[in-house]
């Protein structure tokens, strides 16, 4: 008996059954938690691509606008459909059916179905902090960013949550969050900023909203680095591709698209003094310098089709063809784009948008008439817009001075002669000198009225044209470069 007892002790036959059934709940425990993992990270990547793609169109939207919220909200909706699975719910689509709802403590916050979403004026600078309602938009105009969320969806898993957690439920909830928000540049735009001339972007726009454009001297910031740049003073930014010597910079302003990109979110002035570039500008009024690449091939920086300038043309159309101011005997016949009145004595301080049309009209049309331009531009015209009436009309009466360039008769279009410039508050951002990052209150474009001035002055009379802000009529959008982008 005990012979038999000491062989079924030794006996090791049927061991891996014994091992098998140990191991076996384990095994399909393990494999039982993978299929649950497996469901689970399915659920959150189909939420989280959901709303990254809702982010992405309803970022799309925010552009300052009046209505960028209801764009937006037509973007999330309509745009962009997503289905999630593995949930208790099933198959569950995003954004779903029904009406929006808006917070009543934040119009800033709504939702619909499975999502809801904020537009937000702005975001931590740390990932880790989390938006708060401080970071809520007041406006549409002030949103940046929009932070989309999809609804938690309840996951009930098959492993026995409820025996690890020490909780009754064996289910979870699986949501997440985006956030998105809109990025606009200016492409082939010359390295130029201004000082806001008005008491704020507000007061800007409405003065650049009407039919009738205010004029203004702009006048280069000569004091040095620690001199304090004014209302009015302009200077130059930073290229993208480094700061470039005084003739890359001049070349730059004389080409018809300069080869760099500024955001709207930034931009960095430019160090050193840098001489005027006005030999640059001025190839867009047909005047060449006699230095300078900008004089060499006449297909490279043509002038604009129309360069009336109030000047006198000697020797038409030969390599030595000039301009000069009119003599005493000529300056009857001869008149420029003039100021406004009362404008342009001193820098910084822009006109009304009011000139003396009729007084022009008359030195260079004579009797021909003005019902034509009046009813395109209006009562009051602005000189770009009397300006492009000169080229779309090449058969109008012309007095002395011709429209046309007759030095490089290569031309291009009637925008060459507009300078696109980033508007920046220099007095409360206490602009000094260069490689200051600074925030651009907005894009403008400004039409140069007659030829850049040289040394010691360096002046430029132009008419405020078009802002990138809502006010704007769009004719900057062919340089923007607009684009949505996550952040978190």
């Amino acid at each position: 008996m005990l012979g038999t007892i000491r062989e079924f002790w030794r006996d090791q036959r049927g061991i891996a059954m014994i091992l098998v059934a140990i191991m076996l709940p384990v095994l399909v425990g393990f494999a039982v938690l993978a299929i649950d993992m497996s469901r689970a990270n399915g659920l959150h990547n189909d939420l989280q691509k959901g709303v990254d793609a809702l982010a992405l169109a309803g970022a799309a939207e925010l552009d300052g606008n009046s209505d960028a919220w209801t764009r937006s909200e037509s973007a999330l909706v309509h745009l962009v459909s997503n289905d999630t699975i593995f949930s208790d719910a099933g198959v569950v689509t995003l954004p779903s059916t029904g009406s929006t709802t808006v917070d009543p403590t934040y119009s800033a916050c709504r939702s619909r179905g499975q999502i809801s979403w904020c537009f937000l004026a702005s975001i931590p600078t740390n990932d880790s902090d989390p938006i708060t309602s401080a970071n809520y938009a007041a406006s549409a105009g002030a949103t940046k960013f929009i932070q989309v969320t999809a609804q938690p969806e309840s996951f009930t898993a098959m492993f026995p949550v409820s025996y690890i957690s020490g909780s009754s439920a064996n289910s979870f909830n699986v949501g997440a969050e985006a956030v998105a928000g809109f990025t606009n540049a200016l492409c082939q735009f010359t390295p130029m900023f201004i000082c806001n001339p008005y008491t704020s972007l507000g007061a800007l726009q409405t003065a650049v909203s009407g039919t009738s454009k205010p004029m203004i001297l702009l006048k280069e910031q000569t004091g040095g680095n620690n001199a304090q740049y004014l209302p009015g003073n302009y200077g130059f930014l930073s290229s993208p591709e480094g700061d470039k010597s005084t003739a890359t910079l001049t070349e730059m302003f004389a080409v018809t698209n300069p080869p760099a990109c500024y955001s709207q979110n930034g931009v960095t002035t430019r160090p050193g003094n840098i001489p005027p570039v006005d030999a640059g500008i001025n190839t867009r009024f047909d005047m060449y310098d006699n230095s300078g690449s900008y004089k060499t091939d006449p297909t490279v920086n043509p002038p604009a089709p129309n360069v009336r300038k109030g000047m006198v043309v000697s020797n038409a159309g030969k390599n030595n063809c000039s301009y000069s101011a009119p003599n005493s005997g000529q300056a009857n016949n001869y008149m420029a784009l003039p100021h406004d009145t009362g404008c342009c004595a001193q820098a910084g301080v822009p006109g009304n948008g009011l000139w003396d049309f009729s007084g022009y009209w008359s030195v260079n049309h004579g009797n021909a008439s003005t019902s034509g331009v009046l009813t395109a531009c209006g009562a009051n015209p602005s000189r770009y817009c009397v300006y492009k009436y000169e080229i779309n009309n090449p058969t109008l009466k012309s007095g002395q001075e011709k429209t046309a360039p007759e030095c490089n008769t290569t031309t291009q279009g009637a925008d060459r002669r507009l300078l696109y410039v980033a508007i920046v508050d220099c007095v409360n951002n206490n602009v000094k000198g260069g490689n200051q990052t600074l925030p651009v209150q907005a894009f403008a474009s400004m039409f140069v009225t007659e030829p850049a001035g040289g040394p010691p002055d360096a002046n430029i009379y132009a008419e405020f044209e078009d802002i990138s802000t809502s006010v704007g009529q769009g004719t900057l959008k062919k340089l923007q470069r607009n684009e949505a982008q996550l952040y978190r």
